[in-house]
């Protein structure tokens, strides 16, 4: 217990003093998007036109140092924060450097990032939360029980304590309120001891109270030598002044950058100041607006007056201070501190991710829904087939069997990754873990669900309707059924990776899984030529003529006619399209699927997250 406590007071330390001080540069910060067009119909040309979201942003934050960026909804103060923070996608012009270098992919293992919405797991507790976190982002040099402490240390310092073992919850379930929510995400980022941590409306929805204690939070890191970037909508008086630098936007324009206790001077120099005593903050937002006291002034008017103000009065000082500043030495710093791109090894973080997985997923599993389903379908198998030897009937039930366990496990996967999208790109573009990982934890952590439920469902079937009762047959039997399961799976899992929208990705897995279950070769023996290249893409006809293989023999005979008469079983209509011979083709042909299906989930996955520049 000593010693746990001993750890837990180590890792406090972490808020005292950052490791590599980052001296945060933008210069010229231009921002230009292309509008999405909608319909068949726009015209061409207004369809190329470009929006421009920054015009020209500069400014610097040393370390120590806590900037606010403030403006109206529209103005570009999140675009700003997204493309500073390394994670803004398309044509970003201009220089951003820390401590005189380019954003680097290593550079995420000491940059803090919170989003506005809290992205987190909603069955897992704070503490959970927070320690599979720091399980996975603090170096591998740290053992298991100090990075435990270094989560304890976070709860304790943002006052999260009384609702440590309470879920996070979601929109329909109860769990920790709005408040608790924004600090575990700033305590996901806490963790890692950020060099440079930004913040996107961190008081958002909070009361003044709540709002006072985190900003009073990063104010303590922001004394450890921490650069901190945030945007705030509306602070109070009090948190205004706390803000080491203020930068105000409009329309992309910037208006003011400087201290933020110079900042009413500065607009009452050039006449513009309050009638009476109010909140900086409600009038920074005002002037950003364009709204003054005098009515009659047009916002437009006020807005380039404000505009062209800056350009005179201030750009040049804030050039200045860029050029004053010579980054060699802190550049030699960052140097020095190895940056290595992963925090710990792949193994580590599969086996984290694995146990996450399952922690959260728990309640799904096994879900009384899911058990119920299989076990009816197996039931009403069992009397619908009752001992039943007549070919047609056993025929029947093996397609029965691959089409059932070729759509379940199909739209079972579909649900795999859309729903994790949002968790994938934040935790991917922290540099959290590699993909590789993250795709292996999540395709073993399904397993359980995936294999057990059919071999139930074989094991109640099999023994019940009449099939061969021969240990050969049955085990032959399962592992086809296992083995189309793992296909279909990989299937789902491709197509819920490309798409990304459930309902999208459902009509699409139906379309594609009708096509191979109509050729493969039980409702139509006789496809026509120019669509039975189908069938050498179908898993359904080769886990169907895998089924029958487990049944039958080339040789075989069986009563037909109306007589008492035989016939070889591979004359029998059903089974003569699809045949008995080549089932180590078939095996190989769904060995590729197998393979190649999760290889393409894995490959379109590798866009998540990733800038793209």
């Amino acid at each position: 217990m000593e010693d746990i406590q001993i750890t837990q007071l180590e890792s406090a330390a972490i808020f005292k003093k950052t490791n590599f001080p980052v001296t945060l540069k933008f210069e010229n910060v231009v921002y230009k998007i292309k509008p999405k067009t909608e319909g068949m119909f726009n015209n061409s040309s207004k369809s190329q036109e470009e929006k421009i979201i920054l015009r020209g942003i500069t400014g610097i934050v040393f370390p120590g140092e806590m900037l606010a960026m403030l403006g109206p909804s529209g103005s570009g103060k999140t675009t700003l924060l997204t493309g500073l923070g390394g994670r803004l996608s398309g044509r970003l012009e201009g220089t951003i450097t820390y401590n005189g270098m380019p954003f680097k992919n290593a550079m995420k293992r000491y940059t803090g990032f919170v989003t506005q919405d809290d992205v987190l797991y909603p069955h897992l507790t704070v503490t959970e939360t927070l320690v599979y976190t720091a399980l996975l982002r603090l170096p591998k040099t740290l053992s298991h029980m100090e990075k435990v402490a270094h989560a304890e240390a976070v709860i304790s310092q943002l006052g999260l304590t009384k609702c440590k073992d309470s879920i996070i919850g979601g929109p329909l379930l109860r769990g920790i309120s709005g408040g608790e929510r924004k600090r575990v995400s700033i305590g996901q980022e806490m963790l890692i001891n950020p060099s440079l941590l930004f913040l996107d409306e961190p008081t958002s929805g909070l009361d003044s109270t709540t709002a006072q204690k985190i900003v009073s939070t990063l104010w303590e890191l922001v004394n450890g030598g921490r650069t901190i970037v945030m945007t705030i909508h509306q602070p109070s008086s009090r948190l205004f002044y706390m803000f080491h630098k203020v930068l105000l936007l409009s329309e992309g324009n910037p208006l003011y950058f400087g201290r933020g206790e110079d900042v009413m001077a500065y607009f009452s120099s050039i006449g513009f100041s309050p009638s009476v005593a109010m909140n900086p903050s409600d009038f920074l937002l005002d002037l950003a607006n364009g709204v003054i006291d005098d009515p009659q002034e047009d916002q437009a008017s006020i807005k380039q007056t404000l505009v062209t103000a800056f350009k005179t009065n201030l750009l040049d000082g804030v050039k200045e201070e860029l050029q004053k500043y010579d980054d060699s030495e802190d550049h030699e710093k960052l140097q020095k501190g190895k940056l290595d791109r992963w925090s710990n090894t792949w193994w580590n973080e599969s086996v984290v991710l694995f146990r996450r997985g399952m922690k959260e997923r728990k309640h799904d599993s096994f879900s009384f829904l899911k058990v119920g389903q299989v076990l009816i379908v197996s039931i009403l198998c069992a009397m619908l087939w009752w001992r039943s030897s007549d070919i047609q009937d056993q025929s029947g039930l093996m397609f029965f069997i691959t089409s059932f366990w070729g759509f379940y496990p199909l739209f079972q996967a579909i649900f795999t990754f859309p729903p994790e999208r949002m968790m994938l790109e934040k935790e991917r573009s922290s540099g959290m873990y590699r993909l590789s990982s993250y795709f292996m934890s999540r395709i073993v952590g399904d397993l359980p669900m995936e294999l057990v439920l059919p071999t139930v469902f074989v094991i109640i079937t099999y023994w019940t309707t009449g099939l061969k009762q021969s240990p050969v047959n049955f085990f032959s039997t399962l592992f086809t059924v296992l083995y189309g399961v793992l296909v279909a799976q990989g299937l789902g899992l491709a197509i819920g990776a490309m798409i990304m929208d459930l309902k999208s990705a459902t009509v699409l897995a139906s379309v594609i899984m009708l096509s191979f279950t109509l050729v493969s070769g039980f409702f139509v023996q006789h496809v026509p030529s120019f669509i039975s290249w189908l069938k050498y893409i179908s898993l359904s006809q080769y886990t169907f003529k895998l089924l029958i293989g487990s049944q039958y023999e080339a040789d075989e005979m069986y009563h037909c006619g109306i007589v008492d008469a035989t016939c070889y079983v591979h004359d029998f209509p059903a089974i003569k399209s699809v045949g008995l011979g080549g089932k180590a083709i078939s095996v190989v042909a769904l060995t590729i699927m197998l393979v190649g299906y999760r290889l393409l989930a894995y490959l379109v996955l590798t866009r998540i997250g990733v800038t793209k520049k």
